[in-house]
C-alpha cells in the first residue's frame, strides 16, 4: 500500500528516499482519526519508528503551513535513551523535514554543551535530546518548554531500565499539561503504563508486534564451539557470510578491546564501541562503518538499541547475552527496514542449555550446527569468486585493451590464477576449529533412553593424559575444583568427556573419553598462555600413590599410679576442693599453695576486668575503707532546672 499523504512537504522528502510503502508501525500510526490523539505504541526494534513519529507530527506541529516560521522555544521535543539514538534521530528528521525550514536542535551528553545552550538562544523547532542534558539545559534556564505542542519518548522501556524515571518525570512536568505525548516502546510493561496513565490523556494504543512469531527478516543460526576459540570462531564466522557490515557483541570492555585488537591484527577493517570511549571516538567510530572505511565493529550492550547502520547484514554474539531482551535488541540491528539479516549465537558446550533456555524465552527458534570450518569457507570463497558481481560491472575500453594486451601475453590460466591470487590475498586466512560435538540429551524423567550414561567409562573407552602439576607441585597444587575446569577450558570439552583422575605427588593423570581424544588433542595444540602443560601419557601403575605415614609422638603424660584401673593423678590447680560451708564465727580455710591460677587470683585488676571481691576495676585502686566505717557516697552535682533555684530539702 502507498504512504497515506500527511504534509506535501513530507510526501516529497520519502518520495526522494525510495519510501514506496509503509511499514506496520508506520501505517498503523498513520491511518484512522489520530491526528490529535496521543499514542501509545509498541513496535518491534527496526521497524521504522523514528519515521512513523516524524510523520505523526506534522498535524501538530505545522497544521495547514507549507513551512514552519520563525524559531523561537521549541514546538516538539523528542527523548531518547542514549547519544547514538538521539544523533540518529535528529539524522532522520533532518532529511524528513527538510523542505519544511524546520531548525532541529540536539542535546545529548559528551557534547559541548555552551554550543547547545546558543543554538537554544538562537531559536529552534525541534529540539532531540537525552533524559541527563535536558535536565541539565532547563536548570539552567536554557531550554523553556512553556510553548511545546509535542512530546515523543522513544525507546521508553529503555529509558526506565537506565534509570531516568525522574529526569522524564521532571522535564514532562515542565511542558504545557495539553499539550501531545507520543511514548513508543519496544514492550508496554506495568511501568510504561503508569507512566502513559500520568502523561498521556485518552491514549490510542498501537501495537504492532507479533509475540508468537519473533523478526520475521531475521535468521538466528546458533553454533557449538569449544570454550577456547571463540575469537577463532569469530574471525570464521565473518569470513563465511562476507557481509558488508558487520556487529560483533561483548560483555565487557575488556572483551571488546581484545577482540577489536585481535580481528585488526588479522587483517579485518575493524572499530570498537564501548561506553569508556568519549563522544568524538564513538561517533568516528560509526562514521567509519558508515562510509565502509570499516566492516566490523565490535561492542558492547550500549550498541544494542538505536543505532541503524546501513547493509549491516550480519550480527554476532561473541558472548551470550544476558536475557531475552538483550538478545533481541542486539538481533535487531540487523534485518531492518525490510533487508534480510543473520544472527549468530556461538555457544561453548558447557553454555548449551542456557542458550536453549535464551532462545526459548525469546520465542527464537535457530538452526543448530558447528561453527564453520576452513574447508567451508573455502568453498564459500570460490563460490563466491565463480559468481561475483565483478564480472557483471561495466567494462571501460582502457581496461579492455588492457586485457587484450594481457590475453597477448599471458596465457588465460596464468590470468586466472593470478586474479585468484589477488582475490585471497585480500580476505584474513580462516582459523582451524575443533566440533565439540553435540551434546547429549537431557534426561526427562521417566526417559532412559534419552539420559546420559552414568557408568564409569571402561579401560578400553579411555585415553590417559597427564598434567604437570601433582600433591606437592611448587606454585601450584592440583586440586580437582580447579584442574577439572582448566582441563575443559583448554581441551574444549566437557566434564562428561572426562574420567578417573589421579593425584600424584608432581603429576596429575586424567583419562578422557575415546570420542573426545581427537578434539582435545588439536585444542591443545592451538591453546595460548596455558596454566599448565597437558601431553599423552599412559595409565598410572596403581591408583593412588603410597602416602608416607605420618610419625606418632607419644605425649609426655605423668606416669599412671601402679595397681589396675588406677586413673592417672590430676594437676594440683585441677584438685577438686570440698565446698565451704560457713559457720557462726569460723573463717574460711585459707586456699592451699598453687590452687588458684595465677591469671584468675583474687585481687588482679586483669581479671575479667574486675577484682573479686571488691568493687568493679575502673582503672585504679580500690577505694580503701576503714574497718566498720560506711561506705562513702558519690559526689553528685545538684539538679537544676533551667529558670528555677534549687530547693534544698528540709
Amino acid at each position: 500500500m502507498p504512504f497515506p499523504a500527511t504534509h506535501p512537504a513530507l510526501d516529497r522528502a520519502l518520495a526522494e528516499r525510495g519510501y514506496a510503502e509503509p511499514t506496520a508501525v508506520q501505517a498503523a500510526v498513520l491511518e484512522g482519526d489520530h491526528a490529535g490523539s496521543d499514542l501509545l505504541v509498541s513496535a518491534q526494534t527496526g521497524s521504522g519508528k523514528t519515521v512513523a513519529f516524524g510523520l505523526a507530527a506534522a498535524p501538530t506541529l505545522l497544521g495547514e503551513a507549507e513551512r514552519f516560521g520563525k524559531a523561537g522555544k521549541p514546538l516538539a521535543l523528542v527523548i531518547a535513551p542514549t547519544r547514538e539514538l538521539a544523533m540518529q534521530v535528529a539524522t532522520e528528521l533532518t532529511w524528513l523535514y527538510a523542505g519544511t525550514d524546520a531548525k532541529i536542535g540536539t542535546c545529548v551528553g559528551g557534547m559541548d554543551a555552551r554550543k547547545e545552550a546558543r543554538a537554544l538562544g538562537w531559536g529552534t523547532h525541534i529540539v532531540i535530546g537525552t533524559p541527563g542534558r535536558l535536565k541539565d539545559h532547563i536548570d539552567r534556564g536554557n531550554l523553556d518548554l512553556s510553548e511545546l505542542k509535542l512530546a515523543v519518548l522513544d525507546e521508553a522501556d529503555e529509558m526506565l531500565d537506565m534509570g531516568f524515571r525522574e529526569d522524564l518525570e521532571f522535564i514532562l512536568d515542565q511542558s504545557p499539561s495539553e499539550r501531545r505525548t507520543l511514548l513508543f516502546s519496544a514492550t508496554i510493561a506495568r511501568e510504561i503504563a503508569i507512566l502513559a496513565k500520568r502523561y498521556q490523556r485518552d491514549a490510542v494504543r498501537i501495537d504492532t508486534t507479533n509475540r508468537s512469531q519473533p523478526h520475521g527478516d531475521i535468521e538466528y543460526r546458533a553454533m557449538r564451539i569449544a570454550p577456547n576459540q571463540i575469537e577463532h570462531a569469530v574471525v570464521n564466522v565473518l569470513r563465511f557470510f562476507e557481509a558488508p557490515g558487520a556487529l560483533v557483541f561483548c560483555s565487557t570492555r575488556e572483551s571488546v578491546k581484545h577482540l577489536q585488537a585481535a580481528l585488526r591484527e588479522r587483517g579485518f577493517q575493524s572499530v570498537g564501541l564501548s561506553g569508556e570511549l568519549s563522544q568524538r571516538e564513538r561517533t568516528d567510530a560509526l562514521q567509519a562503518l558508515r562510509d565502509g572505511q570499516a566492516r566490523v565493529c565490535v561492542a558492547t550492550d550500549v550498541a544494542a538499541r538505536g543505532l541503524d547502520l546501513p547493509d549491516l547484514g550480519l550480527v554476532i554474539h561473541a558472548e551470550l547475552p544476558v536475557n531475552r531482551a538483550t538478545l533481541l535488541h542486539r538481533s535487531g540491528r540487523t534485518g531492518r527496514a525490510g533487508k534480510k539479516g543473520v544472527s549468530v549465537l556461538l555457544v561453548p558446550n558447557p553454555k548449551r542449555r542456557r542458550a536453549e533456555m535464551l532462545l526459548s524465552s525469546a520465542g527464537v527458534e535457530a538452526s543448530w550446527d558447528a561453527a564453520p570450518g576452513a574447508d567451508a569457507i573455502r568453498a564459500q570463497d570460490e563460490a563466491r569468486l565463480i559468481a561475483g558481481p565483478i564480472f557483471d560491472e561495466t567494462v571501460s575500453d582502457e581496461d579492455f585493451a588492457l586485457a587484450k594486451r594481457l590475453m597477448d601475453e599471458r596465457t588465460p590460466e596464468e590470468i586466472a590464477c593470478a586474479f585468484i591470487r589477488l582475490q585471497r590475498a585480500r580476505m584474513p586466512a580462516p582459523e582451524e576449529l575443533t566440533d565439540p560435538g553435540e551434546r547429549p540429551m537431557r534426561k526427562e524423567r521417566g526417559d532412559a533412553a534419552t539420559a546420559w550414561p552414568t557408568e564409569r567409562l571402561q579401560p578400553h573407552e579411555v585415553a590417559w593424559f597427564r598434567a604437570d602439576v601433582g600433591r606437592h607441585s611448587e606454585g601450584k597444587q592440583a586440586d580437582p575444583k580447579w584442574l577439572i575446569p582448566v582441563i575443559c577450558r583448554l581441551g574444549g570439552i566437557t566434564k562428561r568427556e572426562i574420567g578417573s583422575i589421579r593425584i600424584l605427588s608432581h603429576e596429575t593423570r586424567f583419562e578422557i573419553a575415546l570420542g573426545a581424544v581427537e578434539g582435545f588433542r588439536s585444542a591443545l595444540a592451538s591453546a595460548k598462555n596455558a596454566e599448565v602443560a597437558i601431553t599423552p601419557s599412559s595409565a598410572p601403575d596403581n591408583a593412588y600413590e603410597a602416602r608416607p605415614k605420618r610419625p606418632f609422638v607419644k605425649k609426655d603424660y605423668a606416669p599412671r599410679a601402679e595397681g589396675e584401673g588406677a586413673e592417672r593423678p590430676r594437676p594440683a590447680w585441677k584438685a577438686k576442693k570440698p565446698p565451704f560451708r560457713a559457720e557462726a564465727g569460723a573463717e574460711p580455710p585459707a586456699a592451699p599453695a598453687g590452687d588458684r591460677k595465677p591469671w584468675k587470683a583474687k585481687g588482679n585488676p586483669k581479671a575479667n576486668g574486675k577484682l573479686r571481691g571488691n568493687a568493679p576495676f575502673k582503672g585504679g585502686a580500690p577505694r580503701p575503707r576503714t574497718e566498720g566505717a560506711a561506705p562513702v557516697p558519690r559526689s553528685k552535682p545538684p539538679f537544676r532546672k533551667a529558670g528555677k533555684p534549687h530547693k534544698r530539702a528540709g
